[in-house]
């Protein structure tokens, strides 16, 4: 560990090319933020978004995951693309794409329309996360600093968790809910001027072309897969679905052979014979795919479950963001004074443990279990999604940090995607199922069986007993769907850690990389 962490002459020499590198990390966390806000205040205007826009139960799903789709097909390219073209340049041109992307968004006026802004928003974020990070490997080349810069980085992405509820409550309580993402519009300004005068412009010296027949095998192949797998959980499998599974999973097959014909390809496909590489990228997909649900519905629990306003809700999950916050600073000291494979697992238990405690939720639990929940949910995330990060961009020379960081951000996009489909089928299943008290009629019932919102608006119609009775056997539905999502949650995360503890084994904080 100390011959890693001690500054070699190369890493000196940088440090006097990037005496402005602190301040650089500053503009690269606004860009953090950015992305981070946008995720966080979509989840607090779901009841906002059916209510205006009547979405059904499964535009409502993919509102929430086109963004995830479709970021995850294009991250792989956008990464290798910013090793050619330069990663400041594709970072303030995606921050703009982004900014108007907003725009669209919230004057979305119809679900089918938000549908395709959000997919739309996906492209312009594809462009941002790996910039960040690869930026971040290539500024700070001593190991220590980098493990520093990228718990700011992620406790950054933490903080933008915190500040979206905040300022998204904030104007769901006064504006409309489109109003939420135009707060993407100042800090994208600000990124882009800032940005182009203190960010140091990088990219691979020899990078060769960009392969397009590759950039569309990428696409078509995580599309197609993810998409399969989305509608095999919603509606069991059909044979639009296996085919659409069949193209995806041939297409990435395609793309890997593909790689590995090429002089230069878009990711280096021999990096996954890196046992700690493999395994922190399959901890990040499995970690985030057990929590998403989670992060998802919590929001709708407390605000149509538990009647919290926006801004309440979203003080309500502070503590998550506080201990993510806090261990994702600490995270490279405890690596240092532990190893690699006891924080990864130590922080995917943590994360269990918590969701193993949402089994018991109930609609009036008292806000002690869910305190409680949140805090080890922040503190597990904090410290384990910081040292995945960190591995995976020490696994690499720096000419390839743009690939590999994209490869860790498609893990968690995909993660996230995966998990609302999957976890977010179970909570639907479970929902749908409750018994419609006796007296409703049956158009009113099946608005009610749609979504938790519908449900909460055709009580309010019905108004008296019935609205009473119909809201409560929704809430009584709803939450133990989410209570079933936090069980099968826990069983994923428990068994990832369980599984890290063996494969990281040896994993050691930076690599042969760092002195390539």
């Amino acid at each position: 560990m100390t011959t890693v962490s001690r500054p070699t002459p190369e890493p000196t020499e940088r440090y006097d090319k990037h005496p402005g590198r602190w301040a650089a990390l500053g503009v690269l966390v606004l860009a953090v933020l950015l992305v981070a806000v946008d995720a966080t205040v979509l989840a607090l205007a779901t009841p906002f978004i059916s209510e205006a826009l009547k979405p059904s139960g499964v535009q409502l799903l993919w509102i929430g995951d086109v963004y995830s789709f479709v970021i995850a097909g294009l991250l792989v390219s956008m990464g290798s693309l910013g090793d050619r073209i330069g990663r400041k340049k594709l970072l303030l041109a995606g921050a703009t794409a982004f900014g108007a992307a907003s725009l669209l968004n919230a004057y979305a006026t119809s679900p089918e329309l938000l549908i395709a802004a959000r997919a739309l928003l996906g492209v312009a974020g594809a462009t941002l996360m790996p910039s960040t990070l690869a930026l971040i490997r290539n500024i700070f080349s001593d190991p220590r600093e980098r493990s520093l810069a990228i718990g700011i980085w992620g406790s950054s992405a933490s903080a933008g968790a915190a500040l979206g509820p905040l300022a998204g409550g904030f104007l769901l309580e006064h504006f409309w809910w489109g109003s939420v993402f135009l707060i993407n519009l100042p800090v994208m300004a600000l990124l882009v001027l800032v940005g182009a005068k203190l960010l140091p412009e990088s990219k691979n010296p020899a990078p060769g072309p960009w392969d397009l027949p590759s950039v569309g095998l990428s696409l078509v192949g995580m599309i197609g897969v993810v998409y399969a797998i989305k509608n095999a959980a919603s509606h069991g499998w059909s044979t639009q679905v296996g085919v659409a599974g069949a193209v995806g999973a041939a297409a990435l097959v395609w793309f890997v052979r593909r790689q590995k014909s090429l002089a230069a390809p878009l990711i280096d496909v021999r990096l996954f014979r890196h046992r700690g590489f493999s395994a922190v990228v399959a901890c990040d997909l499995f970690a985030v795919l057990g929590l998403t649900g989670l992060v998802f519905f919590l929001s709708q629990f407390l605000q149509l479950v538990q009647g919290l306003s926006p801004l309440q809700a979203g003080i309500a999950e502070l503590p998550a963001t506080a201990g993510a916050v806090l261990t994702g600073l600490l995270a490279g000291a405890a690596v240092r004074r532990t190893s690699v494979r006891a924080v990864i697992s130590g922080g995917l238990a943590g994360i269990g443990v918590a969701l193993l405690l949402l089994t018991r939720l109930e609609p009036s639990t008292g806000y002690g279990l869910l305190l409680t929940t949140l805090l080890l949910v922040g503190v597990g995330a904090g410290l384990a999604f910081t040292t995945t990060a960190d591995v995976i961009v020490s696994s690499v020379p720096k000419e390839q940090a743009g690939a590999a960081s994209a490869v860790a951000e498609t893990a968690y996009e995909l993660g996230a995607a995966l998990g609302i489909a999957v976890l977010g089928s179970i909570v639907n299943g479970v929902y749908q199922g409750f018994t419609t008290p006796p007296g409703i009629s049956p158009a009113i019932a099946e608005a009610a069986h749609a979504s938790i919102g519908g449900a909460a608006e055709a009580a309010a119609s019905l108004g008296g007993a019935d609205g009473h009775a119909l809201l409560t056997a929704a809430q009584d539905a709803f939450t133990a769907g989410l209570a079933s999502t936090a069980a099968a949650g826990a069983v994923v995360l428990l068994a990832t850690a369980l599984a890290a503890w063996f494969l990281l084994k040896g994993q050691r904080q930076g690599s042969a990389a760092d002195h390539h």
